[in-house]
């Protein structure tokens, strides 16, 4: 059993009389992201607080690798603060310091880095983040999600071992929301860092998270995968998700993944009652990261919102079409067997070869790589392993030039 990097043992914490965290226990692994979500005012931001030291307990323990925070020496208190960083639900930028001051300042604060150095990381991280340009601009001249985008920047900076987010989308446009969680992704996977994110953004979330945890009326009700809490029974959990998730997902306009694995019932049942058949397809944008190196996370976004438009455009009446995660979208083809499923296929990839590229900008020799994965259902299967049926059968179905 793998031992807990951070681990919350019945804390409580009151302000006065209302208790907010009423015997919270919570573990957060290495290496993950762990998302926390709940209703507004449940204390979820109050959590996240006691887990970098902003805010004690009053009573449990947190412990870091199985040793109690509390316990630890000075030194060894501060030496952890170190491996932290923090981005606050109101960005706490100064107001009297440039975006770039505010961007390095982490770095002049916690590090020995030589000036240029500093200028080069700073620079690179606002590139990064779409913001160039704005190096001597104050936190009052920008719009409230250009603020976001500069926080997120200052608490990437240092590269920290475990970075805290609380609502790092709020007040995003779609697309900018999904850069950031794109970007957030990214980071993780290439850093391996430890990511606690404090979020309401269902199912955005759901797509770049190893686990979630569930807040409700101070304690946690769930701990686990995503797909383990899109499917649990709980009525709280289940009410709380269906009330926060929109009937489509903002960035690509598709229904989300649980109301496409709810479409999937539907056709099992008609299957059991009618032996009617019915084929999943996953298409999958492979090379979209290309865009991203090439472009930013924003372009890298909006290319994948044009790609789920166009295969909108192209489905029949009763084709259902969902979005399965940061670049895939999951086809349900009613009374269609894998051979015609096959010829939709090649009728969509010839259509959307004659009618060009998806109007981002033009990269001379760029070619997305788009792969279709397909299979045919089984009476009583499950939808899990419908998809991996599926999206081990994958194979690029066509290419071409962004022109």
């Amino acid at each position: 059993m793998r031992e807990p990097l951070i681990q919350l043992q019945d804390v409580y914490k009151s302000f006065g009389d209302n208790t907010v965290l009423n015997g919270v226990s919570l573990s957060i692994f290495e290496g993950e992201i762990t998302t926390i979500i709940g209703k507004s005012g449940e204390g979820k931001s109050v959590l996240l607080k006691h887990i970098i030291g902003l805010i004690e307990e009053d009573r449990g323990a947190i412990l870091f690798k199985g040793t109690p925070i509390a316990q630890m020496k000075k030194a060894e208190r501060s030496a952890l603060k170190q491996k932290f960083s923090y981005m606050f639900q109101e960005t706490a930028l100064f107001d009297s310091m440039t975006v770039f001051e505010n961007i390095a300042l982490p770095l002049k604060e916690k590090t020995r880095v030589p000036k240029k150095e500093i200028r080069e990381r700073v620079r690179s991280k606002m590139q990064q983040l779409d913001l160039n340009d704005i190096d001597g601009e104050y936190p009052s001249q920008l719009s409230g999600g250009m603020k976001k985008r500069v926080a997120l920047a200052r608490a990437l900076i240092t590269e920290p071992q475990i970075i805290l987010f609380d609502e790092p989308t709020t007040g995003l446009d779609p697309v900018r929301k999904n850069a950031v969680h794109s970007m957030i992704s990214d980071y993780q996977r290439r850093f391996g860092f430890t990511g606690v994110i404090v979020s309401h953004e269902i199912p955005d979330i759901f797509y770049i998270s190893q686990r979630i945890a569930m807040l409700d009326e101070g304690k946690i009700i769930f701990e686990g995968g995503a797909e383990e809490i899109q499917r649990s029974n709980n009525p709280i959990i289940q009410q709380f998700i269906m009330g926060q998730e929109s009937r489509h997902d903002e960035l690509t306009g598709l229904p989300p993944q649980p109301q496409g694995e709810r479409r999937y019932q539907q056709e099992m049942a008609r299957m059991r009652a009618h032996k009617s058949v019915f084929t999943v397809v996953i298409l999958t944008i492979e090379n979209l990261d290309v865009v991203k190196k090439m472009a930013g996370y924003e372009a890298q976004q909006a290319s994948f919102k044009r790609f789920a438009r166009r295969v909108q455009e192209h489905l029949r009446i009763t084709d259902i079409c969902s979005r399965l995660g940061m670049n895939k979208i999951m086809l349900l083809l009613p009374r269609t067997d894998r051979t015609q499923a096959e010829e939709l296929c090649h009728q969509m990839a010839e259509s959307f070869k004659s009618e060009g590229h998806l109007e981002i900008q033009a990269y001379p020799g760029f070619c997305f790589s788009v792969s279709a994965g397909m299979a045919e259902a089984e009476l009583d299967q499950p939808i899990a392993k419908l998809i991996s049926a599926a999206e081990s059968a994958k194979n690029i179905f066509y290419e071409f030039k962004v022109c």
